[in-house]
């Protein structure tokens, strides 16, 4: 699985024009979920393309845009396309499920 850290410049640029599914993760260095998040969900069998990493500190425009209030924060885009926040806890089998349900969702602009 690839991993991709994304910034304010440069997120819509490659969520746009990545193949496949990303995983958009919000994290923080001060957050132990995010910390437990980055280090595991690399190694879980997601079926996803790529995970994408967002320092929330260094990024409060995309903050602000995917109004994020909590972290970790997920949400999901394929193929250019956004299919909004997964509601889930960190755990293989409900991420799988969460995103089965978000990519049955009519897909959105991204924000």
């Amino acid at each position: 699985m690839t991993e991709l850290e994304l910034t304010d410049l440069d997120a819509d640029r490659y969520l746009l024009d990545l193949p496949g599914t990303s995983l958009l993760i919000f994290t923080s260095i001060g957050c132990a979920s995010c910390r437990w998040a980055r280090r595991e969900l690399p190694n879980l069998p997601l079926p996803i393309q790529r995970l994408t990493w967002v320092d929330a500190a260094n990024s409060g425009g995309l903050v602000t845009r995917y109004e994020v209030f909590q972290l970790p924060a997920l949400f999901v885009v394929r193929d250019g396309q956004f299919y909004g926040a997964l509601q889930s806890s960190l755990q293989p089998a409900a991420l799988i499920q969460a995103l089965d349900t978000a990519l049955s969702r009519p897909a959105e602009d991204l924000p």
